[in-house]
């Protein structure tokens, strides 16, 4: 297996990077060990428990294994305890983690009866094993991940052991994460992080990074695309990562191509539920629904066709196959009426299309969304799903009529978000960033209705200050709208102030929220005449500052009535660099 080597030389302190992704229904992991003066490598973890020896897959099964509250396996090695009553398996527990915006905005596709016109119902999410809550899971599975990386690494590095336990405590971790996640889910994996003892609370902020998924699948599209001829300055390109549960999409325009590539993001990603859990779902509809009153409409043969289904006809079908067999039984178990001959079931096309086709329109109308109006010439499509031959010929078909080629990436034992993470954090191509939702805080606005006519709807709201001024609360102060580029030096200075009665002995604390906006319009009210938030805004984060230092600051004035009162006026200054926000 060809590993990447990066084309600089590296030219900073000696270190460990460990990149991470944690997907739904598959993991894994890559690596670099970073020298100085050498060319870095990054390199997959290709050995792993319960895989056979020879195998070399850089992918395991995400699962974990419990008896109660006791972990027992995890990976490859829990899946033998699937189907066992006296084991809990927590599979899918990543959808678990996804914020309450892709489980409303996005549901995922529907998967009620094929036989039902509706398609009604939405997927049904595995339940977490009773004595294992999400946190516990994500941290033993973590723990497992990195142990074993450990292991791979001291077993394949000259002077391994030696490296690793020189420089453990300054190892980067870099997470890979869906493009709809943001800090609550980064903060979660963070912590996961610290309880499986991974990194230590103090260090975790410096040593724990992030990267989205589709950021991590551009930089591993574009070292592994067998020519780049394409990739000229001016050129918009789409990446879409189609893994287990999300289809995350990214639109960049090459800014620059030598002496260095440089991209920057066109508009704000895309991350639609349509990833290839899904088919598995619909299929399981499917079969019960075909074997209905057969002897093999039991759970355990379902659950075997399924899985046969999963490893066999999802990955090889093309769309052309009039029919698809899957080996479930013994030559012995026969039902001609439900297309069941010697222990094999055959699908037509018509049904295995229509385990696919939910999802596929979803991926497709993610990938129109992301581009919209913009003239983009290529489409990127990388991950586990992307590999779907069926898919790959649906988006040929359908973005082929606007003269966009689908290119693809000819590595299917690799995970392209745990490769590209630690390729982008040699490289880091991308300077240039679209903000994923408008973000601003609630404040108190000077009552105006000749400058600020929405203030009239609300005018009963109005009140008389400290300073004899009428405010109005509920306002959205936007620092930064949707889809507006930022580099890593952005930021958003503001002022505001505090107003007292009398003087104070102690400032105390100043918090305040700071809200995002869900909507593609421009908000106007953060909040509804109840004081609640309103539909769309939701507090990503809270900022704190201790202001009893600027006591020597407060200052008396006088009011409008002539009544005197104090001030203390300060600044906030919020960074928006980097790739967290």
């Amino acid at each position: 297996m060809a590993h990447y080597t990066s084309d600089t030389k590296y030219n900073r302190e000696e270190k460990i990077v460990i990149a991470i992704d944690l997907g739904t229904t598959h993991s894994a992991v890559s690596y670099s060990y970073l020298y100085p003066d050498d060319l870095p490598q990054v390199r997959l973890v290709t050995k792993w428990p319960g895989q056979p020896e020879a195998s070399g897959d850089s992918k395991i099964p995400t699962l974990v294994a419990y008896q109660g509250s006791n972990l027992i396996a995890c990976g490859a090695e829990a899946a033998d305890y699937l189907g066992d009553p006296e084991f809990q398996i927590a599979r899918w527990f990543k959808l678990h983690l996804h914020p309450d915006s892709m489980k409303i905005a996005d549901e995922p596709p529907p998967y009620a009866s094929v036989s039902s016109p509706s398609f009604a119902h939405s997927i049904e999410i595995p339940a977490l094993p009773p004595g294992a809550p999400l946190n516990r899971i994500y941290s033993d599975f973590l723990k497992y991940l990195f142990d074993h990386t450990e292991r791979f690494f001291v077993n394949n590095t000259p002077g391994g052991r030696n490296i690793w336990d020189r420089l453990r405590r300054k190892i980067a971790i870099i997470l890979a994460t869906p493009n709809g996640w943001d800090t609550r889910q980064q903060i979660f994996m963070r912590d996961a992080l610290v309880s499986a003892g991974i990194v230590g609370t103090s260090e975790a902020d410096d040593q724990v990074d992030y990267i989205t998924e589709g950021e991590a699948s551009v930089h591993y599209a574009l070292a592994h695309s067998q020519s780049k001829s394409w990739l000229k300055k001016g050129v918009i390109f789409a990446v879409t990562d189609a893994g287990g549960s999300t289809v995350d999409g990214t639109l960049y325009q090459c800014k620059e191509h030598t002496p260095r590539l440089v991209l920057e993001e066109v508009r704000a990603s895309e991350c639609v539920q349509a990833g290839g859990v899904f088919i598995d779902r619909s299929a399981r509809t499917m079969l019960a629904d075909k074997l209905r009153g057969s002897q093999f409409s039991d759970e355990e043969s379902i659950d075997i066709m399924v899985n046969e289904f999963e490893k066999k006809t999802k990955r090889m079908f093309d769309g052309a196959q009039v029919s698809n067999v899957i080996h479930f039984g013994r030559n012995n178990d026969n039902d001609p009426q439900h297309d069941v001959v010697r222990g094999r079931i055959s699908l037509n096309k018509a049904e295995v299309k229509r385990t696919f086709d939910p999802t596929i329109l979803r991926i497709i109308g993610s990938c129109k969304r992301l581009l919209g109006s913009y003239k983009a010439q290529h489409l990127l499509l990388v991950g586990g799903f992307g590999e779907s031959p069926y898919l790959q010929s649906q988006l040929r078909e359908e973005f082929g009529k606007s003269g966009i080629s689908v290119v693809t990436v000819e590595e299917p034992s690799k995970k392209a978000a745990a490769e590209g993470a630690a390729i982008w954090y040699l490289k880091q191509l991308v300077t240039g960033r679209a903000v994923r939702y408008t973000l601003g805080a609630n404040i108190r606005q000077a009552f105006d209705p000749a400058a600020y006519p929405y203030q009239r709807e609300r005018s009963f709201l109005a009140y008389t200050c400290t300073d004899g001024h009428k405010r109005i609360d509920g306002v959205f102060d936007i620092w930064v709208e949707k889809n507006r580029i930022v580099d890593g030096r952005f930021q958003k200075l503001s002022e505001y102030s505090r107003i007292y009665e009398h003087p104070p002995d102690n400032l105390g604390e100043f918090t305040m929220s700071v809200l995002v906006w869900e909507g593609n319009q421009k908000p106007i009210w953060c909040e509804n005449i109840l004081g609640e938030l309103v539909p769309g805004a939701r507090i990503l984060c809270t900022l704190s500052g201790n202001l009893s230092r600027m006591r020597s600051s407060l200052s008396k004035k006088n009011g409008v009535g002539g009544q005197p009162y104090w001030i203390v006026t300060f600044q906030v200054l919020v960074l928006f660099g980097g790739i967290k926000m």
